[in-house]
């Protein structure tokens, strides 16, 4: 068993699989879920795991060349905006139909426990040479 890093294993086999260029959303529990992309749930209950907790531990094991929110996050959602503001200096906003377009073609979505709204982002994978 690992003794670091993420243990679920469902979602430690998704992100394994992932590829330069290939998308990750991460996403409240209200966000519809799209058909086609690989899902890993791990709501809970209400807040639990928060989106802030989800996207530190994705950042520890991803290596990201962007990264995608909707421009509804600034006024509905302050905090979680500062945080992909902190973690994103170069975010890109869109209008949330925009996001809810996009992420039909992502890769994998990661579904936290998240009960505010926007608290979505859209992940471009890099690479680590």
């Amino acid at each position: 068993m690992k003794k670091a890093g993420i243990l679920n294993r469902h979602l430690s086999g998704a992100l394994a699989e992932l590829g330069h260029g290939d998308e990750v959303l991460v996403c409240d529990a209200g966000m519809p879920i799209p058909d086609g992309p690989r899902v890993v749930d791990l709501a809970f209950r209400a807040g639990v795991p928060s989106f802030a907790e989800v996207l530190d531990g994705l950042l520890a094991e991803l290596v990201l060349e962007g990264a995608t929110a909707a421009e509804e996050i600034r006024g509905a959602n302050p905090a979680a905006a500062a945080l992909l503001d902190g973690h994103f200096p170069g975010l890109t906003l869109v209008p949330h139909e925009r996001l809810k377009e996009r992420s039909a073609r992502a890769r994998l979505v990661v579904r936290t426990g998240e009960a505010r709204p926007y608290a979505n982002v859209l992940l471009r994978c890099g690479v680590f040479f």
